[in-house]
């Protein structure tokens, strides 16, 4: 989805105090007040709390977040009702949305300051994404999407129960009113939704009309006489773009995770989230033993002057990693920081690294430009180029972090290690996991393959991966281990450093960790003093002369990493081998049922599984996915098939 850079609100204020926006020429909410008008016309016009009563999820769809109140409100209604549903999902989309200074200034008398302090907390950086906000332990999801409706409603995968229609009035901002707004809106409607707004403009009522929604007058309140309330009717079925391939399960929402890593932690934690239990099989005898068993690793996103796909994904990943790694540190004690990574920049100017946030609009929040000077005082050393810092990056224990996300999970995660996955088949059950005589592991209706690349092996007799069709890449890496002392306090930063190669700060124990190398097609596990050299090399690229150190005073880690040649992760369902038809789009492409692979998250796998895992989880439940679509495709293992139908060389 290609954004324009994101504008601010500039809040003000009219004379008597109403929040007021100079741009549209129109306040934010009626005279009578935000909390009465969300109450009577978005909340009881979508019949709720009755409709959401007794239901696992309720999901919400609002077109304009302006400053937060219908969710304050419908969050408040939520928590209120001894009835309601497990989970709320509230999407809204803003296209100038305020900063998190803006946002405590319109709530500094807010009638629900709890629910206002913890959105305020959690408030985004105002970067072209749909943020993932979550609280009261997860049960209540705000999907924040940042740029225009019009842009965003395509991009949307989610079934919609209730519609906020929200936002300046048709005559200031008619795009948020019309036609192509009304069919986008009817494409993401569940069966029997409902739809509210305050609005009653007679074009806005014949273009819901035209798509599909039974419309009828409501009573307004607070001066005003009318309303507009609607229902999801159509009189034939619409042609909806296809549907993403699903679990089918009914009720039973087991399934069996192959791989204890950060992908198979993460997976397991994102789908007790929505209700499912998992049983977890790591052939080592603990988890994240393997390439996930670094004494240390770090997280960021990345610029691009063309923002393009992995950009965004980037971005989106490294601020829900951001807040996963948090958790971790403050919930469960897991070693780590979240403040801040200096990327260093070789080539660059400061200038010209500063025209490309000019450019792409990114905030000061999310990344920063800064010079040799500045770089040097965020990382504790000295520097001698200019860097990208990240404020929300950092560093943590990986195996910690995988830890804590089946701490999360709690009762419903079953971990069996020393269980080594040989084999998989189909079951009366569903799937089968088998052992290495064959015999059967255990059955569940569904299977996520976690487990890096053995993950495409157990595919191959199922005919999946056959002839390499989907560009693997295997990668051996060797990480670099010394005592602090040695490395000599003025080479060791406050905060993370990376470019070619990366430097950690201090790490528990007393040790610099530093690194990695990176070699295709090599299967050596011994580690190599060849590697320390390169290791060190690298190390004196980022940080200048390092002390003399013998390479028998060097420890190092050896492991393998998979990914793919297009540096993007494989998640969502397996395609199935033996589908013809139409397959030039991946949402297209039939699926192999219930199986589901995450895998390929490169040297990412810290930024790339929380996302990841709430996208998978996302998909086999029918969740709002917590990514746009053009995102979700870039990911999809079946985009290597599409790739191949459309004659494209892989990527």
């Amino acid at each position: 989805m290609n954004e324009t850079p994101l504008t601010p609100a500039a809040l003000t204020h009219t004379d008597d105090g109403i929040p007021y926006s100079a741009r549209y020429a129109d306040i934010y909410h009626p005279r009578a007040g935000a909390l009465q008008q969300a109450r009577h016309v978005v909340i009881a016009g979508n019949g709720l709390p009755e409709r959401w009563q007794g239901r696992e999820r309720f999901v919400v769809l609002e077109t304009g977040f302006g400053l937060g109140n219908n969710f304050l409100a419908t969050w408040q209604a939520w928590r209120d009702d001894p009835l309601r549903c497990d989970r709320l999902v509230f999407i809204s989309i803003e296209a100038h949305p305020l900063t998190r200074a803006e946002l405590s200034q319109a709530h500094a008398t807010a009638p629900m300051p709890e629910l206002a302090g913890e959105l305020q907390r959690a408030w985004p950086p105002l970067t072209a994404n749909l943020h993932s906000l979550s609280f009261d332990a997860d049960r209540v999801q705000l999907l924040l999407a940042f740029g225009d409706v019009q842009a965003w409603l395509p991009e949307l995968v989610a079934s919609v129960d209730a519609f906020y229609l929200d936002g300046f009035a048709p005559a200031r901002n008619p795009r948020m009113w019309d036609d192509r707004v009304c069919r986008a809106l009817s494409r993401l409607a569940a069966a029997e939704a409902r739809l509210a707004t305050w609005s009653a403009a007679s074009a806005l009522r014949e273009h819901l009309t035209t798509a599909g929604f039974e419309v009828k007058i409501g009573q307004g309140r607070g001066g005003k006489r009318d309303i507009t309330l609607a229902r999801y009717a159509p009189r034939f079925t619409p042609r909806h773009a296809p549907a993403r391939p699903l679990a089918q399960v009914g009720l039973d929402r087991r399934v069996l995770i192959v791989g204890g890593g950060l992908a198979g932690c993460a997976a397991a934690w994102a789908l007790a989230e929505q209700g499912w239990r998992a049983s977890v099989f790591e052939r080592r005898g603990q988890v994240a033993a393997e390439a996930s068993g670094n004494p240390g690793g770090l997280f960021h996103g990345i610029v691009n002057a063309q923002d393009g796909v992995h950009a965004r994904f980037n971005r989106a990943a490294a601020l829900q990693a951001r807040d996963a790694v948090r958790t971790a540190i403050d919930a469960h004690g897991v070693a780590g920081a979240v403040d801040g990574l200096l990327r260093l920049n070789p080539v660059g100017t400061i200038e010209a690294m500063s025209a490309v946030l000019r450019s792409a609009g990114l905030p000061p929040d999310y990344v920063q430009a800064v010079d040799a000077a500045a770089a040097s005082a965020l990382g504790g050393i000295a520097l001698d180029r200019p860097a990208w810092f990240y404020p929300g990056g950092g560093w943590v224990d990986p195996a910690g972090l995988a830890r804590s996300w089946l701490a999360r999970a709690g009762a419903h995660v079953e971990l069996r290690t020393d269980a080594e996955v040989h084999g998989l088949r189909r079951s009366a059950l569903g799937w089968a996991l088998l052992d290495a005589q064959g015999a059967t592991l255990a059955e569940a209706p569904s299977v996520v393959l976690a487990n890096a690349a053995a993950a495409f092996e157990l595919l191959v007799p199922l005919g999946v991966f056959e002839g390499g069709d989907w560009p693997i890449e295997r990668l051996r890496g060797q990480l670099s281990i010394v005592p602090a002392a040695l490395l000599g306090g003025s080479r060791l930063p406050t905060r993370p450093i990376a470019g070619a190669g990366y430097l950690l700060p201090e790490l528990p124990g007393g040790v610099a960790v530093f690194g990695a190398t990176s070699q295709r097609d090599d299967a050596d596990p011994a580690v190599r003093a060849s590697d320390h050299l390169l290791n060190l090399a690298r190390l004196a690229q980022l940080v200048g002369q390092v002390p003399p150190l013998a390479i028998d005073a060097l420890a190092g880690r050896t492991a393998w990493r998979c990914g793919t040649i297009d540096k993007l992760p494989v998640i969502g369902a397996v395609p199935d081998p033996r589908a013809t038809g139409r397959l030039d789009q991946p949402r297209l492409v039939p699926r192999l049922p219930n199986l589901f692979v995450f895998s390929a998250l490169g040297s990412r796998g810290i930024t790339w599984s929380a996302l990841g895992a709430r996208v998978l989880a996302a998909l086999m439940t029918g969740a709002p996915v917590p990514l746009e679509a053009s995102l979700v495709d870039a990911i999809d293992p079946a985009r290597f098939v599409s790739r191949r139908a459309r004659g494209a060389r892989p990527r």
